[in-house]
């Protein structure tokens, strides 16, 4: 058997080992009566201001709903809910919608939720300030809503929106939150609205109102989801209580915005728009004492654009024309926007001009389409501006197009120098019926260009050039009345004439000199003009008598000079 061993014990070991041996344990003692009665006492109010918080509910959402009623021109307000939070001094509004009373549907902003509170880390600084939260707000506008808010003549400021903020927290709103916003525009056609999708917005140090001009306090972050598959970011920084408008100073940046959806809006100007991609980025400054946007590039891919001029819209383009050469001699003097362009690129392009009025109609294009424009201001104010086109006339002749825009007061000022080679004229027999009534079946066209533009004169030529031209078939035109066969042999006959022999083609100069227009125009018209006015006509020289004898007295109309290759 084994035998285990002794071990000594020491003093104090028994203690441990009997429990009965220990001394009993002191009590806690409670603290203080006057500790225990503040802390019961708190308990008993927070639990009665939660009770409360229910009673509150009803007559606070009528009190906030009048109130934004009152201060609203114009507008309903509908609150179905609120719930006030005593903890945190908080509120809570569910199901906020605002309607145009002239124009309710759609309701022009619907806010599922938006929770006002203390902003609790200005309390540090010693400003009591609130801080808002629009969670998934829906923003809508339709046409109609939208010409009655532009033909209300009351300013913005003045109709209540923000004393309508105010009636829902009594104190300033300092840090403003936008959290997955939606907003929607509506133009003509339903089914193709323009869409903004998961905006959101930070506005931070918005009551700093101690800032000198042009000191921009609150920094602002701005992200958006444009059209459905654009993108946009703005970063920087704004005074929102600035007098007499709000400032804002940011950097931005649009990515792979599609133009095909704004269709509408573009057939307002007459233009006929389809597909396009644009990207920018950029600059923007806007205050009392400046408004200037800076792009730092533009870029539009693919995009197929038409400029349709038609009889019932003759008015309108002369009221337009007029609006714009308003706007130039203003912009020349002292422009209300300071608007720069580095550099503006269009790749791929289909650029038109359709003719309605005629009969028949035609479309005049330069397919696949490359612009470069650089330097380009508002006023030209930074000095001349370049314009670089490549592309195919007519989707055949290979063209380049050259012009250097200068600052001049005295009026348009600009050389523009036209290179089109080997059109097939097969391609342009819509513009020669309209225009000579007559086709071809054969043959290719080119066209030589260079034209300057001082205070509104030009001098230059152009110089079209016919190259086996074959206006008469007798299978393809079997069918043509007798007239017009007629016609076509006789055109025939005179290209025959004026053939030079060793080359086989028939060219035409025509020197041009004149006014382009007074009072002055901008350049941009006055190339629109001398495009009009002596390119098109240049194509058919002594095919039409009519255009021959037609004079306009307020373009300059081409002059022959010679025949002869």
């Amino acid at each position: 058997m084994a035998v285990r061993a002794a071990l000594p014990i020491r003093p104090g070991d028994a203690q441990e080992l009997d429990p009965r041996a220990r001394p009993p344990r002191r009590p806690l003692q409670p603290g203080p009566a006057w500790l225990r009665r503040i802390g019961t006492a708190l308990l008993i109010l927070l639990a009665l201001l939660l009770v409360a918080s229910f009673f509150l509910n009803e007559p606070l959402r009528r009190t906030i709903e009048r109130g934004m009623n009152q201060s609203l021109k114009g507008y309903s307000v509908s609150l179905p809910r609120v719930r006030f939070q005593p903890i945190g001094l908080s509120i809570t509004l569910y199901d906020l919608t605002i309607l145009q009373m002239a124009h309710p549907r759609p309701p022009v902003l619907h806010v599922p939720r938006l929770h006002a509170s203390v902003q609790w880390r200005e309390l540090l600084t010693g400003h009591l300030v609130a801080d808002f939260l629009f969670e998934r707000p829906e923003l809508n506008l339709n046409l109609p809503q939208l010409r009655t808010e532009i033909q209300d003549t009351t300013p913005v400021k003045e109709r209540g929106w923000q004393q309508a903020l105010e009636a829902i927290y009594p104190l300033k709103i300092n840090l403003l939150r936008i959290h997955d916003a939606r907003i929607t525009y509506v133009d003509e056609d339903p089914g193709r609205p323009l869409q903004l999708s998961h905006f959101d917005l930070h506005a931070n140090n918005i009551r700093n109102i101690h800032s000198r001009d042009r000191t921009y306090p609150s920094p602002i972050h701005v992200e958006t989801q444009i059209f459905e598959t654009g993108r946009g970011r703005l970063d920087g920084h704004a005074d929102f209580l600035a007098e007499p408008t709000p400032g804002v100073h940011a950097l931005f940046e649009l990515q792979k915005i599609p133009l095909d959806l704004l269709r509408p809006l573009a057939a307002r100007s007459h233009l006929r728009v389809s597909g396009g991609v644009l990207s920018t980025s950029g600059e923007t400054e806007y205050g009392p004492a400046i408004r200037a946007l800076r792009l730092k590039d533009v870029t539009i891919r693919g995009i197929h654009l038409d400029y349709v001029h038609a009889e019932r819209t003759a008015d309108d383009e002369a009221a337009q024309a007029k609006a714009v050469s308003a706007a130039v001699k203003r912009a020349g003097r002292e422009p209300d926007l300071d608007m720069r362009i580095g550099t503006f690129h269009l790749i791929d392009g289909n650029l038109g001009f359709v003719n309605e009025a005629r009969d028949p109609a035609y479309r005049a294009f330069v397919s696949a389409a490359d612009v470069t424009v650089e330097n380009l201001s508002n006023g030209l104010r930074k000095g001349a501006a370049t314009v670089r086109a490549d592309g195919r006339f007519m989707g055949h002749g290979p063209t380049r197009i050259a012009s250097t825009i200068r600052p001049d007061g005295a009026g348009a000022n600009f050389d523009l120098n036209v290179a089109i080679e080997g059109t097939e004229m097969t391609a342009m027999n819509e513009l020669l019926r309209s225009y000579g009534r007559f086709d071809v079946a054969a043959g290719s066209f080119s066209l030589y260009s260079e034209l300057k533009v001082r205070n509104d004169t030009v001098t230059g030529y152009v110089k079209p050039l016919f190259k086996d031209m074959k206006v008469y078939d007798k299978e393809k035109d079997a069918d043509k009345p007798f007239l017009r066969k007629l016609r076509e042999k006789l055109l025939g006959v005179a290209g025959r004439l004026l053939r030079n022999r060793e080359r086989n083609e028939v060219a035409t100069k025509f020197d041009l000199s004149g006014s382009i227009e007074s009072p002055k125009s901008s350049a941009w018209q006055a190339i629109g003009r001398l495009i009009q006015n002596a390119f098109f006509r240049s194509i058919l020289p002594g095919f039409d008598e009519a255009l021959a004898g037609k004079q306009d007295a307020e373009a300059v109309e081409p002059r022959k000079e010679k025949r002869g290759g």
